[in-house]
């Protein structure tokens, strides 16, 4: 299966739902979600280019929450909402300086890799 076809085939209706329907199950667009999510979920969990997965990671989630537009819950504190602002968090707080790869020397000398 398509993991974007379920997702935004029923965004047809929705504010910005003929751009994101014409989107669904396309191939290029399944590769490029998946390989986004994996590599987002990579660098967070080894602590390596955090800044970097953390900007990914919000901008994919910001779609995600435009999909849904108008939302039928609270239009503000949607879950993408919630979950982009911890992303910002911890690219803020530099968590991958604490555990993980990013404590690496090499890492540490490198202002791109934290």
């Amino acid at each position: 299966g398509s993991p974007t076809t379920g997702f935004l085939k029923g965004t047809g209706e929705n504010a910005l739902g003929g751009l994101f329907s014409a989107l669904a199950g396309q191939a290029w667009v399944d590769w490029l979600f998946m390989a986004g999510l994996a590599g987002v979920g990579l660098a967070l969990v080894l602590g390596l280019g955090t800044r970097i997965a953390a900007g990914a990671g919000t901008a994919m989630l910001l779609l995600m929450w435009a999909a849904e537009l108008p939302l039928t819950t609270n239009p503000f504190m949607d879950d993408h909402i919630v979950y982009a602002i911890v992303l910002v968090g911890l690219a803020l707080a530099g968590a991958g300086g604490t555990l993980g790869l990013g404590t690496l020397p090499v890492v540490r000398r490198t202002p791109w890799l934290r």
